[in-house]
Parts: structure tokens; sequence; C-alpha cells
């Protein structure tokens, strides 16, 4: 066990820790208002663990295994003692787990309990990924003094509702992480994860999609139905959307986020939150997924969440760091978007061109889309694997993806902000998709992915302007490389395939192709607007 830790260490790049010889109270009781108890367990120094700043992780996931082994070791081997918690329903913990619902409530009689103990000592740090961020955010805007910083890593005040949008359903992240929850507590579960991906994968296929629960873990999940028949602004999800917490934070907060993250647009949605509301805040920006491990959020967390805890300043940094891929270097920037980025339109053009000048009179491009056969999502944003950037040569191979091109560019060109695209479309039936995509083309001729987006509609039937926002980025667009626009109507299994009838995502049963149209000419000037670094 030691050996592995020592190779999953390694690979996450972690400085070295101050010992190895740890001791872990199991099993201990935390007492909830209503009478339900969640299991934590303490992982602290053999010797002088009391009293040292305590790291708060509560999560749905269990607290051995690879949790244990990426979050709970490398903290307490660098100066943290660990509560790592069990959240309500799950590993243990009394109740029944309703996923985002409970996690204010529960968060608060924790943070109670948690300094009332006697080894607690006068020292909190709040941290973690994905669920584990979220639920710092549920209880953002009451924490106790003790409390001295959060370290929310690749998540959002919103979590699970920013892949339940009605213009844009995100299928797989909140499908594969219902299966994930629905079996992760079964008999060799985690030996059984290469064959459960597999089939939870075949299972995104099933029509209806309100069986695709029963395709991927055998029987009914009430997550899964919940991600299915409730968009994000369905009464379903009252009470757990926490980004009117997060200007009310008190502490400072150290954001980590990926450019390939699944909750990126929103995290940075909460970045802005703080800025604006004067918060003392910092954030990182790497060239990450969501399920990467060499993300330096454990140094990040003991680098700044210990300088905190014991009352001194972290390191000096900029408030903002961000990795500029293509260049692959970092950057240094006072906010988020960077000053110093002119919104800069790149124009679709007759015979597959990119250029900055309007286009001329010309037909529209055309390509059918079938949901039978949907466009596959290559690299880009996934929860976790297949992400990040990929060679999309199959992908622009195919008949049902568009791609606009410039010309070999004469100099760099830099982009670092918000992206987005005005398409004007048009499709034989009123419900289609809008997928962009930019990518950078070498001078091999090899294209990869730099950030895209997705957007349904339901009146497509006639031609309009559709805006795409894609994700956001920071990326160098070499002397010699071309800029590239992809154009199609998917991107399966990440968003959900449009069946093109109107039908509910979760009852749809029959899959009509379509006939797609991407005008380019002066009156309908499509464009992907680029942050360009303006010119000294």
């Amino acid at each position: 066990m030691n050996l592995i830790n020592s190779l999953l260490q390694r690979r996450m790049k972690l400085s070295e820790p101050l010992t190895r010889d740890l001791v872990v109270q199991r099993e201990l009781r935390v007492p909830m208002p209503d009478g339900v108890e969640l299991l934590a367990d303490r992982w602290a120094p053999r010797t002088g663990g009391e009293g040292l700043p305590t790291a708060l992780l509560r999560c749905p996931y269990g607290r051995r295994g690879m949790l244990a082994a990426l979050q709970a070791r490398p903290l307490a081997e660098r100066g943290f003692q660990v509560l790592l918690q069990s959240t309500r329903g799950t590993f243990g913990s009394g109740g029944d787990f309703d996923p985002m619902r409970q996690e204010r409530e529960d968060g608060l009689a924790t943070l109670d309990w948690l300094v009332a103990q006697p080894w607690c000592g006068d020292a909190v740090v709040l941290c973690g990924p994905s669920y584990l961020g979220y639920v710092q955010w549920a209880v953002a805007d009451r924490l106790p003094p003790q409390v001295k910083a959060m370290i929310p890593q690749f998540t959002a005040s919103t979590l699970a509702m920013e892949f339940l949008r009605a213009d844009g359903f995100s299928l797989e992240t909140p499908v594969v992480w219902g299966a994930l929850i629905g079996t992760q507590e079964r008999r060799g579960a985690v030996l059984r994860m290469p064959f459960q991906t597999r089939r939870t994968g075949r299972a995104l296929r099933t029509l209806p999609l309100d069986r695709a629960d029963t395709a991927a873990i055998g029987e009914r999940s009430q997550i899964i139905q919940d991600i299915l028949a409730h968009d994000a602004d369905s009464p379903r999800w009252d009470g757990c959307d926490h980004r009117d917490r997060v200007a009310a934070v008190t502490v400072p907060v150290s954001s980590i986020a990926g450019w390939y993250d699944i909750f990126l647009p929103a995290q940075l949605r909460d970045f802005r939150s703080l800025q604006d509301a004067g918060r003392p805040a910092r954030l990182t920006i790497g060239p990450w997924t969501h399920s990467g491990l060499d993300n330096g959020a454990i140094d990040e967390t003991v680098a700044f969440g210990l300088a905190h805890a014991r009352g001194v300043e972290p390191p000096q940094r900029a408030p903002v760091r961000l990795y500029v891929t293509g260049e692959e270097a970092w950057r240094d920037a006072d906010t988020w978007p960077p000053k110093g980025y002119e919104p800069t339109r790149f124009h679709l053009q007759p015979g597959g061109g990119l250029a900055g000048e309007p286009p001329a009179a010309s037909e529209p491009d055309r390509y059918r889309y079938d949901p039978a056969d949907p466009t596959p999502a290559v690299g880009g944003v996934r929860m976790l694997t297949g992400g990040g950037r990929a060679d999309n040569t199959a992908l622009e191979a195919r008949p049902d993806v568009l791609t606009y091109t410039t010309p070999a560019l004469d100099e760099d060109v830099e982009i670092i902000g918000e992206v987005d695209a005005e398409i004007f479309f048009r499709s034989s039936l009123p419900h289609a998709d809008v997928f962009v995509r930019l990518c950078d083309v070498d001078p091999g001729g090899r294209s990869r992915n730099v950030c895209d987006g997705l957007v349904s509609l339901t009146d497509a039937d006639g031609t309009r302007a559709v805006t795409v926002q894609l994700w956001p980025t920071a990326h160098l667009f070499r002397r010699g490389h071309r800029i590239r626009v992809q154009v199609s109507s998917g991107a399966f299994p990440r968003y959900a395939r449009n069946p093109g009838t109107g039908e509910p995502h979760a009852t749809a049963t029959v899959l009509r192709a379509a006939d797609q149209s991407v005008h380019h000419d002066p009156e309908h000037p499509s464009a992907i607007v680029l942050p360009v670094r303006a010119r000294a």
C-alpha cells in the first residue's frame, strides 16, 4: 500500500511530505439536527496531530481507497489533520442520499460539531474537488470564525444544474455520475469499474433514455430519472443553487480549474462574483480535465490553506494564473478575463475559408445530421476519460461536420477569454442542435481542439442567427498554424443527441434525420468571435 501511495503521489507531482507516519480514527459519528449520524474518519500525524489546522473533506464517494489516497493522506502528511466525512446516505452515514439537497444543513452541522472537538484547534480549511467543492459553496455565507480559507477545485456553486440546460442537455456527465453513485457501494465495485464504464457507455444509446439506468446499473435510479426528467429550472432542484452565497464568503478563496473541465464556465462565474464583491480570491486554470491527477491542487491547498490557517500570507503571486495552450507556458493576470484582449470576428467564408473580412455572396453549406449515427464527441470536455486535446482528423472527415479554416498565419495570434460564435443556421426540422468547435491546425495538417460549445433550438426551421457560447480558453495559435472552426449538430454522448421530434429526452423513441444549412453571405455573416490580444 505504501508503494501504491508513493506512486500515486509521484504522479500527482506533490511536494515532499513532512511525515508518512499517520494514524486514522475510523467512523467518528457526527450528529445532524434531525437525529441522523454521518460517519467520518480523522487522519493525523501519529505524533503532534492535535491542534493542527483541520482540512474538512465532505464527499459521497467513500472514506477509503482512491479518495483517501488522493486527498486525505497527502494533506495529513503535509501539515494538516483531516476530517473525511461521508455525506448523508453514503458509505454508512445515516439517511438517504438526495444529491445536492441536504448539503447546506449537513455541512453547517458538521462545522458546528468539528470546531467543538478538543483535537480540532482554532483553524479549519475547506477543500476538495467536484462534489467536495460544491459542498463548500453550500455553507460559504455562514462560516464559523475557525474557518480560515476555501480551496474549491474543479467545481461550481451550482454543480449538476450546469449540465441540465434546456437549451443544451449534457447527457454523459450526469448519467455517468448517476451510474457511479448507483454502483460504488457494490461488492467489487473498484475492480469492476472498467466493465461498468463500458456498460454505462452502451446505456447512453438506450431508447427511451428513461431506461438507461436499468441498462447501466441493472435497476432503476432515482438520481438518473431526476436528471433526465427535470431541467435546471425545475422546482426539483430548488435549494440546490448556491451562487448567491458566493459573494458573501468572508474568507480567502483559491479556485483551481481546468480548460477541459466540465465545470469551467460556472467556476469562472463564481470567481467573477468574488472579484466583483472585492473578496480576497485567486484563480488557477491549467490544461486539465476533470479527472486528471497532476493539477497541483494538494500543493495549493497546503501553500494557501496552511498559510491562512496560521494567520500569515501565502506565497506572493498574481490573482490569476493561466496556462496558455499552444505556447505551453503559464501567464499571470490581475483579473478574469484579463485586460488587453479585444473581441475579433473571424467570418465563415465560401469554400471552407475563415477570415476577418465579411463573406461575399454565396450559397449556404449543407450537411445531414442523423441521430441514429450521431456526430461523436472527440476529446474536449469529458468527465472521466477521453477528454482534453485530441486529433480531430477523423471527426473532420465525416460528412456531417463542416470546417472553415484560415490560411497559414503570418504571425502568432493569442486569445484569452470568453469565446462565442454567431452562426446563421437553418434546419429542415424545428428541433436541432448547433455545435461549434475551435481548433488549431499545425503545419502538418493535424487539427486539435481548443474549445467548443452547443446550443439546442426549437425554431430551427427558419434561417436565424444562433449564438453559441464556447468554453473559455487561453491559447496561442503559432505562426504557420491555421485557425479552424467546426460546425456540426452534435457531440455524442457528451451532449444528448437531438431526436429531431421535440419529444422530451427521457421518453423520445423516434429519431428523425435533418438537413442542415450554414449561411455565410453579406446578409448572414456567420462568425466566431475570439478575444485576440491587442497589438501594442
